[in-house]
């Protein structure tokens, strides 16, 4: 039996995620289910689609993944089972949530589900809960082995699915521009699409200055000249920094307290980040 992860945007502040592992468990009892996460910002399928690619390769092959941000439930979305090329399972709205997994992972196959067939029983005249009535119940009848993949719906080619934006990365005169993904939400630090390995071929040791630009858009929000950095501990307590995050992508710091809240810094395709080697 598969395990199942369930992520949603729905928080713990009423019964919707426990309704969920309700549906899951009326399937299978014995099912091991868990949660990626349930605070995902609300509407924020960008965020989910960068969640599922910082989980689910530490997750043992065949599992299944439930992201529910639906912000168009009931509507005439999608609704969509993937399978990743490093066997993995999702089953989520064809809305873009995909779209890390996809670009960086790949996706091995995908089908339609058909919602009219494959659905709880009893919830046909429930059209804005299919994180319980559709997700969670099939996640759990694929986690569980009642169903199988190819019985779900049609097949979708992978290149026909729904994704989002992704910001490029730049290479120019010593220096990288990216974009800022997403935030290490508790902390506060920024993290970047700019690859570890696309920054080495700036040549910045550890200890080096680097000048750090942020735009929104074409406005500057923030400029200034910090260490690279292997760990926090390097500068003192509320010095900033570049590091290298787990995904071996930049990010950007300030020991033990919030860059964004600080500097009032976003995430997002619209949010730039250039990298500039000061010491050639």
């Amino acid at each position: 039996m598969a395990k199942l992860v369930l992520q949603t945007d729905f928080g713990l502040v009423d019964g919707a995620v426990a309704a969920m592992y309700g549906v899951a468990y009326g399937v299978d009892g014995d099912l091991s289910i868990h949660d990626l996460t349930h605070e995902i910002p609300p509407y924020d399928i960008f965020a989910a689609s960068y969640r599922l690619y910082q989980t689910t390769n530490y997750w043992p092959e065949g599992t299944v993944f439930v992201s529910v941000v639906d912000p168009g439930v009931g509507s005439d979305r999608r609704s969509i089972i993937a399978e990743t090329a490093d066997h993995h399972f999702v089953i989520t709205p064809d809305n873009g949530t995909l779209t890390h997994l996809a670009k960086f992972v790949g996706l091995k196959r995908v089908s339609v589900i058909d919602e009219a067939s494959h659905a709880l029983p009893g919830s046909q005249e429930s059209h804005t809960f299919h994180g319980r009535d559709v997700y969670a119940y099939n996640g759990a009848k694929l986690a569980s082995g009642q169903i199988a993949f190819e019985d779900l719906g049609q097949p979708l080619a992978p290149e026909d699915v729904v994704m989002l934006p992704l910001g490029e990365v730049t290479e120019g005169d010593n220096q990288i521009a990216g974009t800022i993904d997403i935030l290490d939400i508790r902390f506060g630090s920024l993290w970047t699409n700019i690859p570890l390995e696309t920054f080495k071929k700036l040549g910045v040791e550890p200890g080096e200055l680097v000048q750090v630009s942020i735009y929104y858009r074409d406005q500057m929000r923030y400029q200034n000249q910090m260490p690279f950095t292997r760990t926090f501990a390097a500068v003192r307590v509320g010095e900033p920094l570049v590091y290298v995050n787990s995904l071996l992508n930049l990010g950007v710091a300030i020991n033990q307290d919030s860059f964004s809240k600080l500097y009032h810094i976003g995430t997002g395709v619209d949010w730039h980040i250039t990298v500039k080697r000061l010491s050639v």
